[in-house]
């Protein structure tokens, strides 16, 4: 099976964004080593007990996921990306798209509900024009929504150099399930073109005076960007956030200089995959 490994630049972003070590106690296990362990139970899907002997411990290295994600350590490298991106220009400000999906949580926990489809969680995503994930929200699956749509848009905050964090795409498309009066102001409240199409409704309705429908048709196809890139996220949320933002800032690059060149190794970029 394939080996994963970040690239020398990914590692070099990465690594002045993790906890320092601690100064007593037994030694912290390679960060480097344990990341890369991580990255190949997220990629290949493999069970924890048969985690190659080379990225150490399995229990050492879920144990790292899940205190970093408690930490908040890959929500902060994910943001780091995105400012960086945001500085070269790599992010769509013009337009951006609103989506949730559903994930199964048969045996519940914290942000699990019951809906028709049993216990579960909604991921709520917005992600700029390129697909880059911009912001995100996890609730309870039994929420519509649209409830969640604000909670959403506030997660948006990409820093600057100077200034106060952007927060705010130019336009937002999102499905009809989003047709709302009250979503509708909130968006207007925040100077944001709204691309909404209405809800089926009986032929006896009118729209209210003042309250204009607005969702052009070419706007509302590019929907797909949105669930393209939810299709991305099958395994750890935000780490896999991290690594879409890390995989555009760091494209291409020489693998590290201490890995083997044996073809069958890959990079999370994908370059030289067997």
């Amino acid at each position: 099976m394939s080996k994963v490994h970040l690239t020398d630049r990914q590692w070099a972003f990465i690594q002045p964004l993790l906890p320092p070590p601690a100064h007593t106690g037994r030694p912290r296990a390679d960060d480097l080593r344990t990341i890369d362990g991580i990255l190949y139970i997220l990629i290949t899907g493999c069970r924890w007990q048969d985690l190659p002997q080379e990225y150490g411990a399995p229990t050492t290295v879920w144990r790292r996921l899940k205190q970093w994600g408690e930490l908040g350590v890959w929500e902060r490298v994910w943001r780091a990306a995105l400012a960086a991106l945001d500085q070269q220009g790599q992010l769509d400000w013009f337009m951006a798209f609103l989506d949730g999906s559903y994930a199964l949580a048969k045996k519940g926990g914290d942000k699990v509900g019951l809906t028709k489809k049993g216990k579960g969680t909604k991921w709520m995503l917005v992600v700029d024009g390129n697909g880059l994930p911009l912001g995100f929200h996890l609730a309870s699956a039994s929420m519509a929504e649209v409830r969640l749509a604000e909670q959403t848009l506030d997660t948006i905050g990409v820093s600057r150099p100077c200034g106060r964090p952007k927060q705010r795409p130019h336009k937002l498309v999102a499905d009809r399930g989003y047709d709302s009066a009250a979503f509708r102001r909130a968006l207007r409240r925040r100077g944001i073109v709204m691309c909404i199409p209405p809800k089926r409704r009986p032929s006896s309705w009118r729209a209210k005076r003042g309250r204009p429908i607005v969702a052009r048709k070419e706007d509302n196809r590019l929907r797909f960007t949105v669930e393209r890139t939810f299709a991305l996220y099958q395994g750890f949320f935000t780490l896999d956030l991290a690594l879409v933002c890390l995989k555009r800032l760091h494209p291409t690059g020489s693998v590290r200089r201490h890995a083997s060149t044996a073809t069958n190794q890959c990079s999370i970029d994908g370059a030289g995959c067997a």
